[in-house]
């Protein structure tokens, strides 16, 4: 019987082998597809991949917030600036910075 360890050591030299037979039969599976698509005339764009991004990347939002002293302003999206964080550090409210 084996012990604990040589079978982590089998199952890890199985692992490697697995993993380098997956590269060898994805390198095949690829050139298949690619001799498929060049055969019919096949783009990225037919299989529905492209322009998945989002719509609104790249739209200019209204700042919805504003410093009442520097007049650096925030949309309120993404990653609240360090000004904003500052105040609201110091017991001030988010709203207390809304632009009316």
């Amino acid at each position: 019987m084996s012990s604990y360890k040589e079978l982590l050591s089998q199952i890890e030299v199985l692992k490697q082998q697995a993993e380098s037979q997956r590269k060898t039969e994805i390198a095949g599976v690829i050139a298949d597809i690619r001799a498929k698509m060049h055969e019919y005339g096949i783009s990225i764009g037919d299989l529905g991949a492209a322009g998945r991004g989002s719509r609104s990347k790249g739209m200019t939002v209204a700042a919805k917030y504003r410093h009442p002293r520097t007049g650096e302003t925030w949309t309120g999206r993404g990653k609240m600036p360090k000004w904003l964080q500052a105040e609201v550090n110091t017991g001030k409210r988010k709203e207390d910075f809304l632009i009316a």
